[in-house]
């Protein structure tokens, strides 16, 4: 998980809060259930070695990932 939040805010500029000005609400990444549960399936030894995600922006700043369609 750590690795597609980390891949996730580089691609979709995503800033830490403490390098951000001041703004008037935080920027966040939400991960769907579909997601999680894709990643978890085959417990912590054995995750997937791909996986396919869409991300997508909202007006005030917070992008949430979904599978990709057809996966």
């Amino acid at each position: 998980m750590k690795i597609i939040k980390d891949f996730v805010k580089r691609h979709m500029k995503l800033q830490a809060p403490r390098e951000r000005e001041e703004e008037e609400e935080p920027q966040k990444l939400i991960v769907s259930n579909e997601v999680n549960e894709r990643v978890w399936r085959r417990g912590i030894q054995k995750p997937p070695r791909k996986l396919r995600v869409r991300a997508a922006k909202d007006k005030e700043g917070n992008v949430t990932v979904f599978l990709a369609e057809g996966d």
